[in-house]
């Protein structure tokens, strides 16, 4: 049989793309046809013939100007360019990312030019003809989000290479002979990026530090906190600094602050807390009413501004907390002694006091300094047991004094009318419009060698909401008397924007598979039936997952100066006040209300909003590597029950396999398509489902499945499951 002859291949060149590449990024400079030529280092003459052509095409197309005979300038006014910030895929390809455009804008691999993950760049969009997607190409990166990576070495003979565990990352980075310092074959390194050479393939770096040995312990941990550019200890100077400070309680201090250390005060935290950031407490008053008191650690006392302890708790901004230790903001000096709030020590506090009728209606209010002294530490499941029993003794097993523990009376009445006043507080937050998310957290049971032995779940009670309410009082409380004040005064918010009506769509078409519905009506509508999902869901199989879509579908919290208020807990004013020793934020909150009391200027909001940036974008690095620490403890604790089978939840379903998360220990695995061995699988993404293509069988989110450990690796943070039957 004779073959059909083949097409000639077109083998002519579109250089459009290059060009306004060129004239882009000298703007306010022509260009003719050779200099582009040169730039694009082609010299024959085809090659040269379309770049005339396309030359001319652009003219046409007004994207560029012939300023004079064969001399050429990009029309600076142009719609074409955008910036905005690079969205990187594990497929190396990426999306751009901006206010200006409703969807992102796909970028194919080759139109990266060099552009990284979190890149803030300028791009040429092109393809825009109706029906068509706009693509787009990196013209310029304005700026790197980051030049530090973690990655494994491989030394070779002259050179080496460190690739990193990053699905993002799409480039390993190219290490000269002399810049691979004490590093050795196969350790886990931090590297930084000093140069990409034009026609280099991969960037240029240098060895900073070696983190140690893939999958040791200490190694991961540290390469969790380098990888987002967190610091593991304090500078000496720091240290020494903090070291100096005179922690003594002074007579003269006092006599400035209002004495409290009469009024019964005491904290609860939970038991294996080291730093208390907050104390209640709790008095009757002649009329009947009831003073409570929230009392905040005064770090600000000690924090004296442009120090060096001031400037390294504002560069951390947040103490991070990992699953075997706490990075904290503020030196061991201050965080674990000084200013925390220890019982039977006297404390520099500040304090918002408020008069609560038995309604829990506020009838007066008051900020400032104070002296506190701690009558009593609870761990919450004491005071968890004094509200259920109304009782006065605390079982040896959560008594964190001795076998049994007498509650005083006047301690145990405070506690069970604060948890009345608390229920009251937060059932009024929720009939305005506040979403209950009490999401269950993953806690890990360790032994001395900080190895996973057991997981356990950590859900909150009346305890939890009881000091909550009271911690969102005084947070709001203390917003709103800035906030309202006139002319308007510079603030330190805490904020939460609506959420994307888009992503509630999504989350609509997922819980549907489950018979849940969100009204659209009006924003309390959407309020309400979130709650309502959020409590039809507990305690069934698919919870995690609903709990998480929900959280994902939500805009992200943040600080600012701004004030739009917090749409999460319904309130028109909101801020950080009860955690200085952990949050930058608080710190500056602290200062700000005190210098308005003082009768002070509105502050300068400029800086204000700068700093509000900066503790906004650490808090979210804080958060990736406090999850990724949970991800690697659950890959280390699924390392030693490979042998076992599970029962869990389809969570995610791709076009490469489902994301299975196990019913009793909430560990999340991939069982490839490719591996489910029952029938030949595909992805339908209509029902957002795998069907098997000759039983017709059904994959789908809230399925549950038995699986078993394929493979756990410590260094990627990632768990592969073998598919073993679905459960009928």
């Amino acid at each position: 049989m004779s073959k059909k002859p083949r097409k000639p291949v077109n083998k002519t060149k579109d250089f459009t793309a290059k060009i306004l590449k060129i004239l882009s990024q000298d703007a306010n400079k022509t260009f003719n046809y050779k200099q582009i030529g040169a730039k694009l280092e082609v010299d024959d003459t085809k090659s040269r013939n379309e770049i005339i052509k396309d030359l001319k095409l652009l003219a046409s197309q007004k994207k560029i100007v012939e300023i004079e005979p064969g001399k050429y300038m990009v029309i600076a006014t142009s719609q074409d360019y955008y910036e905005g910030v690079i969205d990187m895929t594990s497929r190396k390809t990426a999306y751009f990312v901006s206010e200006e455009f409703e969807d992102d804008i796909f970028i194919p691999t080759n139109n990266l030019n060099k552009a990284l993950d979190g890149d803030k760049v300028k791009i040429y969009v092109y393809n825009r003809r109706r029906g068509k997607k706009p693509e787009g190409e990196v013209i310029e990166i304005i700026e790197r989000k980051k030049t530090d990576f973690v990655g494994v070495i491989d030394i070779q003979k002259n050179f080496a290479f460190v690739s990193t565990a990053n699905p993002k990352m799409y480039t390993d980075i190219f290490i000269p002979k002399d810049k691979i310092g004490e590093a050795q074959n196969g350790d886990v390194v931090l590297v930084h990026i000093e140069d990409w050479p034009k026609k280099a393939d991969s960037p240029f770096g240098v060895v900073i530090k070696v983190l140690g040995k893939p999958g040791e312990h200490n190694t991961e941990i540290h390469a969790i906190l380098a990888e987002y550019g967190l610091p593991y200890d304090f500078p000496v100077e720091v240290e020494a600094y903090a070291q100096k400070l005179d922690t003594s309680i002074q007579e003269s201090e006092i006599a400035k602050r209002r004495d409290m250390r009469d009024v019964l005060t005491f904290t609860i935290d939970p038991k294996d807390a080291k730093d208390f950031d907050d104390a209640l407490s709790f008095q009757v008053l002649e009329n009947g009413n009831y003073e409570i008191g929230v009392h905040i650690a005064d770090v600000s006392y000690y924090l004296e501004e442009g120090t060096i302890l001031d400037n390294e708790a504002y560069q951390r901004a947040t103490s991070v907390y990992l699953v075997d230790r706490v990075v904290p903001m503020l030196p061991e000096v201050l965080s674990n002694f000084a200013c925390s709030l220890r019982p039977h020590e006297e404390k520099y506090t500040f304090s918002a006091i408020f008069e609560l009728k038995e309604n829990a209606e506020i009838v007066n209010q008051w900020f400032g300094r104070t002296v506190i002294y701690s009558d009593q530490r609870f761990a919450y499941e004491e005071a968890q047991h004094i509200i259920e029993t109304k009782g006065n003794s605390i079982p040896a097993e959560i008594s964190l004094t001795r076998s049994e523990f007498i509650v005083p009376e006047a301690i145990q009445k405070a506690t069970l009318k604060m948890d009345e006043l608390a229920k009251i507080l937060r059932k009024k937050r929720m009939r305005d419009g506040a979403i209950s998310f009490d999401k269950v957290e993953v806690k890990f049971n360790l032994n001395e060698a900080a190895e996973p032995v057991g997981v356990y779940f950590k859900v909150s009670k009346d305890a939890n909401h009881l000091i909550e309410e009271f911690m969102l009082l005084a947070n709001r409380k203390v917003a709103e008397f800035i906030g309202k004040q006139k002319p308007k005064k510079t603030f330190v918010y805490r904020i939460h924007d609506e959420p994307d009506e888009n992503k509630l769509i999504n989350l609509q078409t997922v819980i549907s598979k489950f018979g849940y519905s969100i009204n659209f009506k009006s924003k309390k509508d959407i309020s309400k039936s979130l709650n309502q999902l959020l409590e039809d869901v507990n305690g069934k199989k698919e919870q995690n997952m609903v709990d998480t879509l929900t959280i994902r579908s939500m805009s992200k919290a943040k600080y600012s100066t701004e004030n739009i208020g917090h749409y999460g807990l319904a309130f028109d004013y909101y801020s950080h006040f009860t955690s200085p020793i952990r949050r930058y934020p608080d710190v500056m909150a602290h200062r700000l209300l005190q210098h308005y009391l003082d009768g002070g200027k509105s502050a300068d909001e400029e800086s204000y909003e700068e700093k509000c940036q900066h503790s906004s974008n650490m808090e979210v690095l804080a958060t990736n590597a406090e999850r990724d620490s949970i991800k690697y403890m659950q890959v280390k604790y699924m390392q030693d029950h490979q042998d076992e089978e599970f029962l869990g939840v389809i969570s995610g379903v791709t076009e490469w396999g489902i994301y299975v998360e196990i019913v009793s220990n909430k560990c999340e695995g991939m069982c490839r398509i490719r591996e489910i061995r029952d029938d030949y699988y595909t992805f339908d993404e209509k029902q957002y489902a795998l069907v098997g293509e000759i039983s017709k069988n059904i994959l789908q989110l809230g399925d549950e499945v038995y699986v078993k450990v394929k493979s756990a690796d410590l260094v990627k943070k990632q768990l592969d499951f073998t598919f073993l039957r679905k459960n009928e």
